[in-house]
């Protein structure tokens, strides 16, 4: 055979290749990548349901003490986790024991300690669900308490499990904050007319903004504090933005950022690169441009996940997507095999139908308003679109990756 004829012949072969591949992750179920992935997409599915008032009938073991065998150098949470429902369940309604200001950050919190002696970060709610946040910037606004549940769930139906449990919970200020309350805290409680304020401490916080209950009641998230055992550490986020006007971050004017950030520790090699384009999908999923530091875990050589914590800066204006949260994903074009093959699995009004089916049991249940559910499966679109221009333009093999890190076990 000629020369000419056996490269034509090996260019049809790789090009069906591409497509064969290509064809397996649009839906396809002829590989066992595939097929593991759609495997764990029905576990997601059959665990959807979390019903409220769950208890622990099986164990000695508190929730807080299973939660925290749980967490390990590649997730928060384990894919099988039947005593979820009652870990939630425990953190929307175990007994507050103390109650401080929330440590330091830009936004409104508070920090208690639940029965038990287990720490939680308690958001309290700004804004009603029907409210829009039509500002320029993307992360202006105060932090959305609803999109911090809305978020995790997103987490598990994506199946990243990389975000710490949260749950929308009704406290009572007057009976349940106060009694227990840190000087430093009780000292910014104030009443407006018939409600129960406080403004607490923080950069913006100031009493003039001061959230307020119904009365003496205050909605708001608790998120699971992370075990101790498993100290932080921050690091900033490549793709961060400079926050000041007229000044652009590198990756907004050079379009060969890309290639530097693979050249730096951390992104070099393991899995966090991965985890970085993993992170702009799930961001721009919620609408959160705020993403400026990330958390993994201490002394972890790069191989642990990318904790995505604080997400209160989602599903402010359901009709904003911010492309922008894409940059990594369309400067780099690459991503997760599994990653693509669950937003796959989720086209077509998939994804907003589990979040309405995942949220349902939520304590301050309805989470999110339908214009934001409807949002997702339009943004879920939009992502699968650079996706596809990625592979059209650099092919399969580059922009599906596998990803075979050997990770320590914990």
């Amino acid at each position: 055979m000629k020369l000419k004829q056996r490269l034509v012949l090996l260019g049809a072969v790789l090009l069906l290749l591409g497509l064969a591949k290509i064809f397996l992750l649009d839906g396809g179920d002829g590989s066992a990548a595939s097929r593991r992935d759609l495997q764990a997409f029905r576990k997601m599915e059959a665990g959807l349901s979390l019903m409220q008032g769950a208890r622990l009938t099986h164990t000695l073991q508190s929730p807080w003490e299973i939660a925290s065998q749980w967490v390990g150098p590649r997730e928060v949470y384990p894919e099988e986790a039947p005593e979820l429902a009652a870990v939630l369940s425990a953190l929307s309604q175990a007994r507050v024991e103390r109650a401080d200001v929330g440590f330091k950050g830009t936004q409104l919190k508070a920090l208690l300690v639940l029965e038990g002696g287990q720490k939680v970060v308690f958001k309290p709610k700004r804004y009603n669900r029907d409210y829009v946040l039509e500002r320029a910037e993307p992360y202006a606004g105060y932090d959305r308490h609803n999109g911090e549940v809305a978020a995790f769930h997103l987490d598990r139906i994506l199946g990243f499990r990389r975000s710490p449990l949260v749950v929308g919970r009704n406290i009572n200020l007057r009976t349940e904050i106060k009694p227990v309350a840190d000087k430093q805290l009780l000292a910014t409680f104030l009443t407006q007319g018939n409600d129960t304020c406080f403004y607490g401490k923080c950069y913006y916080c100031r009493k003039s903004e001061a959230a307020c209950g119904q009365g003496d009641i205050m909605e708001g998230s608790m998120t699971l504090w992370l075990p101790d055992t498993w100290p932080l550490q921050k690091h900033r986020h490549p793709w961060g933005r400079t926050y000041r006007e007229g000044k652009l971050a590198r990756w907004e004017y050079d379009d060969s950022y890309c290639m530097a950030v693979k050249k730096m520790p951390l992104y070099d090699a393991g899995p966090r690169m991965l985890d970085i384009m993993d992170t702009a999908v799930f961001d721009y999923l919620i609408g959160n441009a705020d993403r400026h530091h990330y958390d993994s875990f201490q002394d972890d050589g790069g191989t642990s996940m990318l904790i995505t914590l604080d997400n209160g800066k989602s599903f402010g204006n359901p009709a904003l997507d911010e492309r922008s949260i894409l940059a990594p994903l369309y400067q780099c074009c690459m991503i997760r095999v599994s990653t693509w093959n669950r937003l796959n699995l989720l086209q077509g009004g998939a994804l907003s139908a589990a979040m309405r089916v995942s949220l349902e049991f939520d304590p301050i249940r309805p989470v999110l308003s339908e214009p934001h559910l409807l949002a997702l499966d339009r943004r879920l679109a939009g992502v699968a679109a650079v996706i596809k221009q990625c592979v059209e333009a650099h092919g399969a093999e580059h922009t599906l990756v596998e990803d075979r890190v050997n990770l320590p076990h914990p």
